[in-house]
């Protein structure tokens, strides 16, 4: 086997396992909400059980990652591949740590009846589940526009994020016995919004892998 087709193959393994912490990910987080939205304690257990999972995958590639640059020397657009792939895993990492602390508050709510409905909790979760399976499907497919599409998206979840702000601000004015339970969904949402960051963050590392180029700040 030639050195470019090893490179290659090594690279095309990164990227399956790549996949599959992805989806890990966005599970954690589809699970995280069903938790809190169906009151699910075990569910939310689960979440946070499995993030030790998501931490081994990201190690797993980070070996992968490095012995590739170690042993393989490669050429700048190679080297920018990898470099993408370390950082992203970085990211979705972290995801799957905020999926953790979702499920851990969701806890907190215990059998009280909800003060508020979690509709734009639940899509904030989805559109960020969106966004991070799409961060990594960009970079599988090399698809740049896709990349940049992820900032724009993220503004919606930052609506979203507002509206669940200002709504739970009404409700602790109404009465301030909503206090406790609204922190806690300001919390939720909070993390989402960050959910929707890291997504961002991948595009802009695919941004990197294909043109060289990456934002700074």
């Amino acid at each position: 086997m030639s050195i470019r087709n090893k490179y290659e193959d090594e690279l095309l393994q990164v990227s399956g396992k790549l996949i599959k912490m992805c989806r890990a990910t966005e599970l954690a987080i589809e699970n995280s909400i069903n938790a809190l939205v169906n009151r699910d304690s075990e569910m939310s257990k689960e979440v946070i059980a499995e993030d030790k999972t998501i931490d081994n995958m990201e190690h797993d590639i980070e070996q992968d990652c490095l012995k590739i640059l170690l042993m393989e020397h490669p050429v700048a657009g190679d080297f920018r591949d990898v470099s993408a792939a370390l950082k992203m895993i970085t990211d979705l990492e972290r995801i799957a740590d905020q999926a953790a602390d979702i499920s851990e508050i969701a806890l907190s709510f215990g059998d009280e009846e909800f003060i508020k409905e979690p509709e734009h909790i639940m899509l904030m979760a989805k559109l960020a589940i969106g966004m991070v399976k799409d961060g990594v499907q960009s970079y599988i497919n090399r698809d740049l526009e896709l990349a940049l599409s992820l900032d724009r998206r993220d503004d919606r979840v930052d609506m979203l994020f507002e509206t669940v702000k200002n709504d739970l601000v009404e409700l602790i004015k109404q009465s301030a016995k909503n206090a406790d339970q609204a922190i806690l969904f300001m919390m939720i949402a909070k993390y989402l919004e960050r959910i929707a960051d890291h997504a961002v963050n991948i595009g802009e590392w695919v941004e990197y892998a294909v043109t060289g180029k990456h934002k700074i700040g």
